[in-house]
């Protein structure tokens, strides 16, 4: 309510995204993945689960651009005089943006279920597993957007600190296998937070071999959200200058 535009912004560009790459890109690329077959459900199947990621990603753009807000327009200097735990603002951010995360989520899972999405072999386990790593991931990205906002003197600058949470599911495994890119680019795509997230829900949701994505998504869910978690404690308490 506060910002209709650029949650609406955030919002629709996996919305696009999956719609360009399902229905203009969508043959060619099956094509190549499958092996020179034009199957374009394989394709969605293959593709969904990275464009859940960026959302998520996508979503957290908008807490850095909150947080720095708040930060700017003196609402802060006053709660710092109130008889309230510190915390307690970040907290409110992050709860927030995890719970506006979820939500963009299942719209865009909405859409890819409408264009022909389907999980028939995952079990109720798998599922509960997946949206807990959804959530996992959505905290551990939103505190990191949260210390962006807090570092950032104005919203425009949170804006363009926070890009990199869009850029790398572009360089990830959203789109095509780690295996079809250079040589040179495979260990930086592999290793990157957003891969063994994709490449785990991939395992949950439509059965692929999860192998050791499993352990590194969760390695990097825990390391982002204690780290962006002390870094926005430490900037927070500082005094104001």
């Amino acid at each position: 309510r506060r910002y209709p535009s650029l949650t609406l912004n955030l919002l629709l560009t996996p919305i696009m995204m999956l719609l360009l790459f399902v229905y203009i890109f969508g043959d060619v690329m099956s094509a190549g993945i499958g092996g020179g077959t034009a199957d374009r459900s394989e394709y969605i199947a293959y593709l969904v689960p990275g464009i859940v990621m960026m959302t998520i990603g996508g979503t957290t753009v908008g807490t850095a651009v909150s947080v720095s807000m708040d930060m700017t327009e003196g609402i802060i200097a006053r709660f710092r005089t109130l008889a309230i735990h510190r915390g307690s603002v970040l907290i409110g951010h992050v709860v927030g943006s995890v719970l506006q995360c979820l939500a963009s989520v299942v719209l865009v899972g909405a859409v890819a279920v409408a264009i022909g999405f389907r999980s028939t072999d995952a079990t109720a386990l798998e599922w509960i597993a997946a949206f807990g790593l959804l959530a996992l991931f959505a905290l551990a990205l939103t505190w990191i957007a949260v210390g962006m906002g807090l570092i950032s003197p104005n919203p425009e600058a949170a804006s363009n600190n926070a890009l990199p949470l869009v850029f790398l599911p572009l360089i990830s495994s959203t789109f095509v296998p780690i295996d079809a890119m250079p040589g040179w680019f495979q260990p930086i795509a592999e290793y990157q937070p957003f891969t063994p997230a994709i490449e785990t829900l991939r395992g949950l949701l439509l059965g692929t071999e999860i192998g050791h994505n499993g352990w590194l998504a969760l390695t990097w869910c825990l390391a982002l959200t204690v780290l962006g978690y002390l870094w926005s404690k430490s900037v927070f308490n500082r005094d104001p200058k």
